[in-house]
């Protein structure tokens, strides 16, 4: 499975660019978009046979320092070039989870105690782990949904009334799934993980669309603008850092800003859920 993700990786990195990216001759029509295989083995300084083996998926290890060129042949981009790494030699891989996950006491009692600024940790797959009152108020309470069902993904691509906070669909939705797919990557055959995505495959097209793309970023920190059909737009600062006691895991942060009045709206939605 890794070997085919590898394969389905370089295909898509070798068909986003064009010859004039890399500095190469536009060499009259082609048939398909992006480079041939023939030219990013020449940009690497390997072997054409070997590169279209990967591309194959067939069973041949690299040693990094080649990966590392392809990597550099196909201007991936840091991130890009960690999870070529992981799906090419199997390193930086997590051991298997625990059956369950569990957030620690006093990073539970941290996001309890942080009043109107949304706080949640999501697990390595991305399932909500831990979340305070704002992130209930704000986003809908996690604990409404079957507890095989509160994940940050499937919410994203399946709730009408979180799509309908987004107010920059496309980027949004494109980061999540660049994101979330790296960390996929140190669980290739992971029958959680390859139950997730095959659900979300399923149910949602535009998952399907980004999944194939193959994207990798990494954590993002910046401004969230939000638009909540009870108090209107929203604005925070947004944040995402990982316990060192618990790396795979994920705290997200959302601190309001003064614009749109974005702290005193959340006091009412807490109020508001609250009753």
């Amino acid at each position: 499975m890794r070997r085919r993700e590898l394969a389905d990786f370089l295909r898509t990195r070798r068909a986003a660019l064009t010859p004039r990216d890399v500095g190469l001759p536009e060499g009259g029509r082609r048939r398909t978009p992006g480079l041939r295989r023939e030219e990013v083995a020449a940009l690497a300084g390997v072997g054409t046979t070997w590169y279209t083996w990967l591309e194959q998926a067939r069973d041949v290890r690299a040693s990094r320092s080649v990966l590392e060129a392809v990597g550099e042949a196909l201007r991936l981009t840091p991130a890009e070039h960690r999870h070529l790494v992981r799906l090419g030699r199997g390193e930086e891989l997590a051991l298997p989870g625990p059956q369950r996950e569990v957030v620690s006491g006093t990073l539970d009692r941290l996001i309890a105690n942080l009043g109107a600024n949304p706080a949640y940790v999501l697990g390595r797959r991305w399932d909500y782990l831990a979340w305070n009152d704002a992130t209930a108020a704000l986003f809908g309470d996690p604990a409404a949904r079957p507890p095989e069902r509160r994940n940050h993904v499937w919410a994203l691509f399946t709730d009408p009334e979180r799509q309908a906070l987004v107010t920059d669909w496309d980027d949004t939705t494109r980061a999540v799934v660049a994101r979330f797919r790296g960390d996929a990557a140190r669980h290739v055959g992971d029958p959680a993980f390859e139950e997730l995505i095959a659900d979300l495959k399923a149910v949602s097209p535009e998952f399907r669309r980004l999944w194939k793309r193959h994207e990798i970023v990494g954590d993002l920190v910046g401004r969230k603008v939000l638009r909540h059909p009870d108090v209107g737009l929203l604005a925070f600062e947004h944040a995402a850092l990982r316990p060192a006691e618990a790396p795979e895991q994920r705290l997200i942060l959302y601190s309001p800003l003064p614009e749109h009045d974005t702290a005193s709206k959340m006091m009412r939605l807490m109020a508001a859920w609250r009753g």
